[in-house]
């Protein structure tokens, strides 16, 4: 791999070439594919836009997130500013580079809402945005061309099956028993979560930071940090599933309702989000190994839960939505 990675590093200089005002307008459009601008376009159309199509954004997204999080824990594989010292690193990440994570979750997201959504202006919003991407994450020195080739991919074919056959699946999925459905999500969302840790800790438990080929600035620890992104992803897979399954059962809500209302349920929905990220960091701050991988895994499988179990479960409570066999009841009226 060190001979394609030094010829997609000579392609990467070259690019910056372009000098550093590039790197502002590519910085924030790298943001399109972020964990934390995703997270906020699922709450939106989950909570304020279509339920149903937000739950399946959701279940795609993350669950594209959770197959990422297993690559990048078994790749053992650089980034371009840590490879290769005279590339500029305008996007610092902790995490192996295959694949790259913000171009899959572009396709994934932006792909699977322009499709769903059966819009023209969100199909070519979405066709502009993925490429460009795939594309700041070159120049930004954050993945070689193979990383978002292979990410662009992956999304790409896990888009493609939820697209073939979610109906199906859905359909399969409520018609289990509580014992069954509870017992294929934990497998779903731990062994994953074992495999990856098996790898590292067995199979690649004596590798070292290659110092005299990768020459950049690698950061601490970049195994445990490509673990707790794989944990992280499969938690928030486990609230995400358990909390729309749960919800299903107790009657599914509606995302109609007054301007007002759809504002008022996303500011309440995302404080708590917030709040319980930021009590997450000044009261642990940044855990490493497997004990903050596990962390990881609790507090995000929490996040999900109250994202689309406790939020909905709320706004019906405080008038601020209603059932969808109300919310339907009162259209037919």
């Amino acid at each position: 791999m060190d001979t394609l990675w030094e010829a997609e590093s000579a392609a990467i200089r070259w690019l910056q070439g372009a000098g550093d005002p590039l790197s502002y307008p590519l910085a924030l459009i790298t943001h399109l594919g972020s964990q934390g601008v995703i997270v906020v376009l699922m709450a939106t159309v989950f909570w304020c836009v279509d339920a149903r199509l937000g739950a399946r954004l959701l279940v795609a997204v993350i669950a594209s997130g959770a197959v990422n999080g297993l690559f990048k824990s078994v790749s053992y594989t650089p980034r371009p500013y840590w490879f290769d010292a005279r590339i500029t690193g305008y996007s610092h990440h902790g995490s192996f580079g295959m694949p790259s994570g913000h171009s899959q979750a572009a396709m994934v997201a932006w792909g699977y809402l322009g499709i769903r959504a059966g819009r023209r202006a969100l199909m070519w919003a979405a066709a502009v945005i993925i490429p460009l991407v795939g594309f700041s994450r070159i120049y930004l020195g954050a993945h070689f061309f193979s990383d978002v080739v292979v990410g662009l991919s992956v999304g790409a074919l896990i888009l493609w099956l939820m697209l073939r056959y979610e109906d199906r699946v859905l359909l399969w999925w409520r018609s289990l028993d509580t014992t069954r459905w509870v017992s294929y999500l934990l497998l779903i969302t731990l062994v994953p979560c074992v495999l990856g840790a098996i790898w590292q800790f067995g199979v690649r438990g004596d590798w070292v930071l290659p110092a005299t080929e990768w020459i950049g600035a690698t950061p601490a620890d970049p195994p445990g940090r490509s673990l707790a992104g794989l944990y992280t992803a499969c938690g928030g897979l486990l609230g995400g599933v358990l909390g729309l399954t749960l919800l299903h059962r107790w009657g599914r809500y509606s995302a109609e309702g007054t301007i007002t209302a759809r504002v008022s349920r996303f500011a309440l929905g995302i404080s708590v989000v917030v709040l319980i990220v930021v009590l997450d960091e000044i009261l642990f701050g940044d855990p490493t190994g497997p004990s903050g991988a596990l962390f990881s895994f609790v507090v995000y499988a929490a996040l999900a839960f109250w994202a689309t179990y406790g939020a909905p479960r709320m706004f019906v409570t405080s008038g601020l939505a209603a059932k969808a066999q109300e919310a339907e009841r009162v259209d037919r009226e």
